[in-house]
Parts: C-alpha cells; sequence; structure tokens
C-alpha cells in the first residue's frame, strides 16, 4: 500500500510540474500583438524582429515568472495557514494583509502621486508623479505592520487559532475602512488609479519584481519543507504535538508570520489574487492526503498552475487586453470550491 501510495505521489508532482511547463509555453504564445507561434519562437531565440523580442522578452516572459512565483507562494501559504489554525477557510487574506496592502497602495497613489496633495485632475501630471515601485513599498509597508499587529496581540492570549482569525478579520475591516475614508476624499484620477491597482495584474510584473518574489518564497518554501513533521504532528492536536518536543506556539507565529510576508510581497507588487490560497491546497489535500512533505511541493505546482492558466485565459477573454487576473482566479476557483465544499466526502470530514 505504501509503495502504491509513494508512486501515485510522484505521478502528480511529475505530471503537476510537467502541466505547469507545458501551461508556461502556452501562456508566453497568447496576447494581443498577433504574434504567431513562429515569430514567438524566432524571438524567444532573439532572432526575430525588435518589437517581437521586445514583447517576449520583456513583457510576457516577466509575466509568466510572475504567475509562477506568485501562484506558488499564494498557495503554500495558504496550506501552511489552513494547518496552523486548524481553519479549512484560512488563508492569505484571512489575516487582512491583502486589505492593508491594498491601504498602502490608495495612501501611495491617492495622497502621493495621483490624488489632491499632489497632481489635482490632471492626468498627465498623475503620468508624472506616479512611482510603481513607492506604491509597492508603501503597500508592503502595512502589509507588514498589520501581520506584526495581529501576531502581537494574538500572543496576549498565547497565540488561539480562533483569536488569529478574529484579530484578522477585525484588523481587515478597520483598513477597508481607512480606505474607503481615503477614497471619499481622492479626485477623479486618482480613485481611478487606486482602484485599477488593486486588480490583479501580472502585467505590472519585472525581472526586478520576480526576483524579489523568488527570493522571499523560495526562503518560505525551504523553511515549511524543514517543518513539515512539524505540520503533521499538528494535525493530531496541540497537545500530541507538545508531547512530541514542538514549541507550538513558536511554531504557529514563525509560520503565520512567513506565510503573510510573503502574501505581502506578492499583493504590494501585483495587486489583489484571490482564491488562490484556498483551492489549490484543497484539491491538493484531497488529492493526496495531509502529508505535509508532500503537498508542499504539490500545492506550490498547482499554485502556479492555475496562476498560469488563470492569465492565460484572462488574455484571451480580453479582446485586445488582459482582464484581471485576481478576478479570473475567483470565477475559476468559486464554483470549484463550493463543489468541494458541497461534496459528500468534504461533508463527512467536516
Amino acid at each position: 500500500m505504501g509503495i502504491v501510495r509513494k508512486r501515485k505521489e510522484r505521478a502528480v508532482i511529475t505530471g503537476l510540474l510537467l502541466a505547469v511547463v507545458v501551461m508556461a509555453f502556452v501562456c508566453l504564445f497568447v496576447g494581443s500583438s498577433g504574434m504567431s507561434i513562429a515569430d514567438a519562437l524566432a524571438a524567444l531565440g532573439k532572432t526575430g524582429s525588435r518589437a517581437n523580442i521586445r514583447i517576449i522578452w520583456k513583457i510576457r516572459i516577466p509575466r509568466i515568472l510572475a504567475a509562477v512565483v506568485a501562484g506558488a507562494g499564494l498557495s503554500v501559504s495558504g496550506l501552511v495557514m489552513q494547518t496552523t489554525l486548524n481553519n479549512a477557510m484560512a488563508s492569505p487574506s484571512t489575516l487582512g494583509v491583502s486589505n492593508a496592502a491594498v491601504f498602502g497602495a490608495n495612501l501611495a497613489i491617492i495622497g502621493f502621486s495621483g490624488g489632491y496633495l499632489a497632481t489635482g485632475n490632471n492626468l498627465s501630471n498623475f503620468a508624472l508623479g506616479a512611482n510603481p515601485y513607492a506604491t509597492s513599498l508603501l503597500a508592503f509597508a502595512f502589509s507588514a505592520a498589520s501581520i506584526l499587529l495581529i501576531l502581537a496581540l494574538c500572543r496576549l492570549r498565547s497565540f488561539s487559532p480562533n483569536v488569529v482569525v478574529l484579530s484578522g478579520i477585525a484588523i481587515g475591516a478597520v483598513w477597508n475602512a481607512a480606505t474607503t475614508v481615503l477614497q471619499f476624499y481622492a479626485t477623479d484620477v486618482g480613485l481611478s488609479a487606486a482602484v485599477v491597482w488593486s486588480f490583479g495584474d501580472l502585467g505590472r510584473a519585472t525581472y526586478q519584481t520576480d526576483g524579489i518574489m523568488l527570493c522571499v518564497v523560495a526562503a518560505g518554501v525551504i523553511f515549511f519543507l524543514l517543518e513539515a513533521w512539524k505540520f503533521n504532528a499538528l494535525l493530531s492536536g496541540e497537545a500530541t504535538a507538545k508531547t512530541m518536543g514542538i514549541d507550538v506556539d513558536r511554531l504557529r507565529f514563525a509560520s503565520m508570520l512567513l506565510s503573510s510576508l510573503i502574501t505581502a510581497v506578492c499583493v504590494s507588487f501585483l495587486g489583489i489574487i484571490g482564491f488562490v490560497g484556498i483551492i489549490c491546497p484543497h484539491v491538493t489535500k484531497r488529492l493526496l492526503g495531509q502529508d505535509h512533505r508532500v503537498t508542499i511541493p504539490v500545492s506550490v505546482l498547482s499554485g502556479s498552475l492555475l496562476l498560469l492558466f488563470a492569465d492565460t485565459l484572462s488574455r484571451c477573454l480580453g479582446n485586445g487586453s488582459a482582464l484581471p487576473v485576481g478576478a479570473i482566479t475567483s470565477l475559476l476557483g468559486a464554483p470549484f470550491f463550493l463543489a468541494i465544499l458541497f461534496s459528500r466526502k468534504e461533508n463527512r470530514r467536516c
């Protein structure tokens, strides 16, 4: 039985890895430029026209890398959050990380680039004053501050999982309210720019942002893999984990902090991309069970595959422009998640 299970696990991991590679190549050939597959291959080898080479190497490849890295990070973060909080509905958005990022970005855009403090209603002035890196930096700063605030509050109650979730909901509501007030005083240009930023958009990715996300996500995945046996022990309950010498509070604190930082980095560069952190871990656990030595790499691959597929679909449906990839992931994930939630097998588990 163990041999059969290991074969299944290897087959799933190999299949997902091949699917990610194939989907990445498909994504490379999809776009609004009308470039043929032959032209795209030529541009990939840097032998085509200068315009095609620029499209492939400056736009599409950074976008594909962003989908792979961000999808992996959001998915594995959701898996770890669900385990450490013992809550099947936990995800990167549960702790209000995304809400804090939206407020930080709105503050940068409305207050310092596209709002009443800088440019008025002149669109050209906004284009000159906007700084995407400053926006991302402020979005990350508020996300990190929100994480630290929630974790500090939870330390007062011995890090109860319920306290973490409820604190996240409460702090997230505060960030939403603050964002609403900020947008109320925004100019038309500033408000439009802030709303557009909140859309999950892989098109704003660059090699620099991809590199930053890769470093954070890779560090997180390595840490989670090293602690996989502790996550497995935690599934049997806190008491059981403590009898095995595991400091549950410290594990939960480190895991939640790193998961939230991964989410904060991805959201600050790409905007809000929902549902990846919920649907992929659930599909992974249904396919292969709860062993984190397997579910962590499978969650990484499934998250990358989902975001690549969503990005390809967004460009196919955009009629000349890509739809927000965050909307696509929600449209794909919500019905699928409801089907899992209300299936007989899932009901028995609940």
